[in-house]
């Protein structure tokens, strides 16, 4: 299969299977999905194997249209692994929700293809290589998102999506000024040549300047970006728990990951030293801020939105030195990449577990954790095994991220932000324990009767907590693939 249809398929087959689910019956959108699904896993493999021999990554010009101004699809490296990781959350997830939602809900018949929509956006994201495009995926992504929060109508749900719309629209419209004002200033929608033509003018003009810094805003908005969170917790707090899973786990790091390519692209051409700086310390800001808040929370699902925002900062403290010709701007990279990999794992098993437990207490406060450990032995287990990859023990990708991190800011001169590491690495530290240690206390009160829950429930979150808790194993392997292919500068030190 060609490049010109290969990397295609992964954005249309996931709308048509989202078009097919919506007009089915039941039974047949279910057979669909899991056809959809096994679909996406073998294009998925046809591109790895397709660059197994070359770090060369696939490209494919729509409609013949190449660069500057064609729509350009690029499936480097990094595209893959987060091709690669979207398959394995969307898998977990798809199963989970099968046994989650009553046969026949109206919520479920909506969530099906607002989900495959939302999968084709992220496919986008992860794949364009012009600005447009790029817009148009952080458009279908927001959109599906929105709508998935939503999905049950009660006010509280319908109260997080207009704030989560709200805050959409704003860093779209400042997006697309962003990608005006970058064409005006080139001639060109295509990232690399945009990044070409900046570093040949030598100065680059104030509009430019402008745009690059809209854009960032932008994409730390989507990114939730403390202080730019207020949309968060109450999105992924009163979404159900499949939509709060994939909103955490992905939607964030779409937007994370082209601020990441916008990045790497302009830093040649413009002095990104102090934008570095403010989005460390923002990040900081972020990695403190939300782990206070999370251990003041009384709600199981609030408390791990609120650790979202906190994690989310670890995200943006190597932009300190992820600088051209700067010391550990590799490391840095890669410790950038594993932490959003560790993520994105351990948060949507932290929220499928969760989603087990209060399936089976009837109830989303902490309070109603006590005695998980005998009503639900493997979410617990799962919660247990995310939330070590979420403070960073051994032998989790967590661990291994930010062990990359501390090398990184010792290589660099940067010691002082390990400080702050390790402040909201105790942060995680409290929050989760203190989840932990509710589910070992015994029971306060009798619940009531229930039927016992699907196993598969359970068993989804265990899957995604285990690959959390020992992808740490596989770090190095991974570190290395990623390196194969020029992430970074000329001269850029490791």
């Amino acid at each position: 299969m060609t490049e010109a249809l290969l990397l295609p398929l992964l954005v249309l087959w996931p709308l048509a299977v989202g078009l097919g689910v919506y007009a089915l019956p039941e039974r047949a959108s279910a057979a669909l999905q899991g056809l959809g699904t096994l679909v996406l896993a073998g294009l998925i493999a046809a591109v790895f194997a397709a660059t197994l021999a070359s770090p060369e990554p696939l490209r494919a010009a729509l409609g013949g249209w190449a660069a500057p101004l064609g729509i350009e699809l690029v499936a480097d490296r990094l595209a893959q692994a987060m091709l690669l990781l979207t398959l394995l959350v969307y898998a977990a997830v798809l199963l989970y929700a099968q046994a989650y939602f009553a046969p026949g809900s109206e919520t479920a018949q909506r969530f099906w293809p607002l989900a495959w929509m939302l999968w084709a956006g992220l496919n986008a994201g992860y794949l364009s290589a012009d600005l447009f495009n790029l817009y148009v995926a952080l458009e279908l992504v927001g959109l599906a998102a929105v709508g998935l929060t939503a999905l049950t109508g009660q006010s509280t749900a319908l109260a997080a999506a207009l704030r989560y719309l709200l805050a959409a629209l704003l860093a779209s419209n400042l997006f697309l000024l962003a990608v005006v004002l970058l064409y005006a200033a080139t001639g060109s929608l295509a990232l690399d040549s945009i990044g070409a033509h900046l570093a040949a003018v030598g100065t680059a003009p104030w509009y430019a300047k402008l745009a690059l810094a809209l854009a960032l805003v932008a994409l730390a908005l989507k990114t939730a970006l403390a202080p730019l969170h207020f949309w968060l917790p109450a999105a992924h707090g009163n979404a159900v728990t499949p939509v709060s899973a994939l909103l955490s786990a992905l939607v964030l790091k779409v937007s994370l990951l082209i601020l990441l390519r916008l990045w790497l692209e302009f830093a040649p051409a413009l002095d990104l030293a102090a934008l570095g700086l403010l989005l460390a310390l923002l990040g900081m800001l972020a990695s403190i801020w939300g782990g206070v808040l999370a251990l003041t929370q009384r709600k199981i699902k609030m408390l791990i939105a609120y650790s979202s925002v906190s994690q989310v900062g670890y995200l943006f403290l190597p932009f300190a030195w992820l600088l051209p010709g700067g010391l550990g701007a590799a490391l840095a990279l890669e410790a950038t990449l594993l932490h959003l990999l560790a993520h994105a794992l351990a948060k949507a098993a932290l929220f499928l577990a969760a989603g087990v437990l209060v399936l089976s207490a009837g109830r989303d406060d902490l309070v109603s954790l006590r005695g998980a450990v005998a009503r639900e032995p493997l979410a617990f287990a799962a919660l247990t095994l995310a939330g070590v990859s979420l403070i960073g023990l051994p032998p989790s990708l967590g661990f291994a991220a930010k062990w990359q991190m501390m090398q990184a800011a010792l290589l660099a001169d940067q010691w002082p932000w390990l400080l702050w590491l390790l402040g909201g690495t105790l942060l995680t530290a409290a929050y989760v324990f203190r989840m932990l240690r509710l589910a070992f206390l015994p029971t306060s009160e009798a619940f009531e009767a229930r039927a016992p829950l699907p196993r598969q429930l359970s068993l989804c979150a265990l899957a995604l907590a285990l690959l959390a808790a020992l992808g740490g194993f596989g770090a190095a392997a991974l570190s290395d693939w990623l390196a194969a292919e020029t992430l970074l500068w000329p001269g850029s030190g490791a």
